[in-house]
Parts: C-alpha cells; structure tokens; sequence
C-alpha cells in the first residue's frame, strides 16, 4: 500500500482545486483549517480508514458538537476524495433532524423588546436588529435589502449557492422606507 501523508505541498493543492470549485472564501478558509488540523492530528502516520475513524472518535471525545464533527468530516472526505483515498472517507454522525426550534433559543417579546430598545441611540442598528427579527434572515443577507426591494416589498436573497425571497412585513416595509 502506497504512503499516504499530509503534506504543506498537498494541502497548497487542495486549496487551488476548493478556488477552482468556486467554493466560497470562507469555505476554503474552513475546509483548510479542518484539514491542518487533522494534519496535526496524523503527524507522520499514513492516512487510512482507520486513521480516520480513530479521528472522528477524537472528536468526539473533545465534545464537539454533532453538526461540527460532520462539518469536519465533510472538509477531509472533500480532500480524500481530491487525492483518490476514497476508501478512506468516513461516514457523518447521524443526527436526527430537529423540525422545531427550541422554545429556550427563541427571543421572547420582552427580550425583543429589550433588544431594540437598547439600541435607541442608533437608529441604523435598531432597525436592523427590527429586520432580522421580523424576517428571521441571517446577517449575512442584509446586504441585499435594498431600498428598491424594499419599495417591492420583498428582497431576493442568493446566499451559498441558494436562492429565496423574503417578504417584508407592511410595518418593517413602512419603518424601513422612512
């Protein structure tokens, strides 16, 4: 069986093929800090299927959270896959879907409330926290409210490859033009 190391040289590599991908900034930025990681982690050892489940239990052991060892373990198939180790690659932790949101992570009106109140001093900021919590967009998709999607009454975000349309309530639509 042949070596199979993690080297500077490879990752320089795996990072000109994520820019060809298109992927964003971001994601290059994360894919490569997972795969460094799990450099350090191997060291000089090969890489193998066994290598690599001994490295989701490491994660798991340092309690990560579910979703971010699946994140972790996405960035490496991504390389072994790159480099033709695919048998290598490792399943994600199965998580069963939430289709709620937890009552304790929601905003209560008075917790809303206080929010935008204490943003009274500054307006810019006061409605934008009035438009995340009315939309429930994230704040990365503020930037495309502008002033025609709001005269529309609605904005079309296209975020990570995905497009959607959020409506904008007729108060957040007033407040916003004024």
């Amino acid at each position: 069986m042949q070596e199979r190391k993690i080297t500077e040289k490879l990752i320089q590599t795996f990072h000109q093929y994520l820019i060809g991908e298109e992927k964003s900034t971001a994601t290059v930025e994360k894919y490569l800090r997972d795969v460094r990681a799990f450099a350090v982690y191997v060291g000089e050892k090969s890489v193998t299927k066994e290598v690599m489940m001994a490295y989701k239990s490491h994660l798991q052991s340092e309690e990560y959270a579910v979703r971010t060892i699946n994140s972790m373990l996405a960035s490496l198939n991504s390389l072994l896959t790159f480099l033709g180790w695919a048998e290598c690659k490792v399943k994600s932790i199965k998580q069963q879907k939430q289709v709620y949101c937890a009552e304790e992570k929601e905003l209560t009106k008075a917790e809303y409330l206080r929010l935008v109140d204490a943003a009274k001093n500054n307006r810019q900021l006061q409605l934008i926290m009035e438009t995340i919590c009315a939309t429930g967009i994230r704040v990365s998709e503020l930037r495309f409210f502008t002033v025609e999607a709001v005269q529309q009454g609605e904005v079309v975000v296209n975020c990570k490859g995905k497009t959607r349309t959020i409506l904008i309530p007729g108060k957040l639509r007033k407040l916003l033009i004024e």
